[in-house]
């Protein structure tokens, strides 16, 4: 299976992070016409982002189609070089676990992993190696093939250099969302040297390294994803957003195991995946634009704490927050109490956040033991490796870093109707 560009005539997307996407080869092409791959149009990248940054409407397609573009500049390069560590054979393979390592999320996703107990990688696999579309044109390559893209995506692949161009501490896929997220949203964090970095990267001893001279890119590159995270990912906004989804989903969950009576008919996939039975055609049916339907639905059920979560989502009346330095459990009770006793619910008009919640790490040295990301490795002279956080005090300063306050997360207008039943340390804690 050595390199193949089989499309009769190359196909073009224009793209506003990378300019074009090319392809060449019919697999990939077959894919992306798929079913399942067209589904990711319909799944936003950054989920609630989009009630934060209004221009955060971007979709796991384009997202996906730049992690394979990336893929395959990386590729490219290393073929024009002809680096004899660079295994060709697998230029296939790579770009098809590039293309497809989110096909499996859902929407909002990891809202609902975090209510269901799901995970989009599992999701993934299942696309890959179930009867689909996805998995029909795989199969054409060869028998074994699904299961090889597969192990890729699940980091079992027994080429460690094949794993970490999709999923490693500085992957495909992590350059392309820094770069599109910060278009997307419109801010310059997320910006850095994507053709510098990429000319510095080098396949070596089995595994993808970069070159020392390369060091300052990188750092930028790092320092990006530091900012990202705490001015976009983290943003204390949309947290409030995700906390108000995911209650509906915890919400909605609890009724429908209490036999509760739903004014209008729920779609069958919704169905399944409350009871846990989902299978993948019924997982192709969820989008953002069913659940998002279903809301609007939900805004008319008698249950009225359903319906206000699915009011406040849709008409973005999200939650405040207050900020504390630590979290000082004696209060958190009293403050629970109060609003029980109040008669508002402390398991909805109540969370509180912090972001060590997250698995963002901007950089972590050495491998760390179940995440499966390697460190980034610089070749300096006489082809020493070394970790990047040894020879850069600017990444030293940030590895393992974490910054922030706890929020505590309420709806303002109710707790002000209910002020009364608060004694004088709560309201001026929650400035009522």
């Amino acid at each position: 299976m050595g390199v193949r560009y089989d499309l009769a005539e190359e196909k073009v997307f224009k793209d506003p992070v990378h300019k074009y996407i090319y392809v060449q080869d019919r697999t990939i092409w077959n894919l992306i016409n798929t079913k399942e791959f067209q589904r990711l149009r319909r799944i936003r990248q950054l989920g609630t982002s989009y009630l934060t940054f209004h221009g955060a409407e971007h979709s796991r397609f384009s997202h996906s189609l730049g992690v394979y573009e990336i893929t395959r500049k990386i590729i490219s390069q290393f073929e024009r070089s002809r680096y004899a560590d660079w295994p060709e054979e697998e230029r296939l393979l790579c770009l098809c676990a590039s293309l497809l390592h989110d096909v499996g999320h859902g929407p909002f996703s990891h809202s609902i992993e975090d209510v269901f107990d799901t995970h989009h990688e599992a999701w993934t696999c299942r696309i890959i190696l179930e009867e689909t579309e996805v998995n029909r044109i795989l199969r054409t390559v060869s028998p074994d093939f699904p299961e090889r893209v597969a192990s890729v995506i699940c980091k079992t692949y027994d080429k460690p250099i094949v794993v970490s161009l999709i999923s490693s501490q500085m992957d495909a896929d992590r350059m392309d969302y820094l770069l599109r997220d910060a278009y997307y949203t419109g801010v310059n964090y997320g910006m850095f040297d994507l053709d510098r970095i990429l000319r510095v990267l080098r396949p070596y001893q089995g595994r993808i390294v970069v070159k020392e001279s390369g060091m300052h890119a990188v750092e930028d590159y790092l320092m990006s994803r530091y900012q990202m995270y705490w001015q976009v990912y983290f943003h204390p906004v949309t947290r409030s957003s995700e906390i108000i989804l995911r209650q509906i989903f915890r919400r909605a969950k609890e009724l429908y195991a209490g036999s509760y009576g739903f004014l209008s008919k729920m779609p069958d996939a919704l169905v399944s995946l409350f009871e846990g039975t989902l299978d993948v055609n019924g997982y192709y049916r969820l989008d953002e634009a069913l659940v998002q339907t279903v809301f609007m639905q939900w805004i008319q059920e008698r249950d009225e704490l359903l319906a206000e979560l699915c009011r406040r989502f849709l008409h973005r009346r999200l939650y405040k927050y207050v900020t504390m330095d630590h979290r000082d459990e004696a209060f958190w009770s009293r403050i629970r109490h109060a609003f029980r006793s109040a008669g508002l619910h402390p398991d909805y008009h109540l969370e509180i956040d912090y972001p060590f919640d997250l698995p963002y790490h901007v950089y972590r040295p050495g491998t760390t033991e179940g995440e499966n990301k390697p460190p980034i490795l610089m070749l300096g002279d006489q082809d020493k490796l070394e970790d990047i956080s040894a020879m850069s005090d600017i990444i030293r300063s940030i590895a393992g870093l974490h910054r922030g306050k706890f929020h505590l997360y309420y709806p303002r207008e109710t707790l002000m109707k209910h002020k009364n039943h608060f004694d004088t340390e709560i309201r001026q804690f929650f400035e009522l």
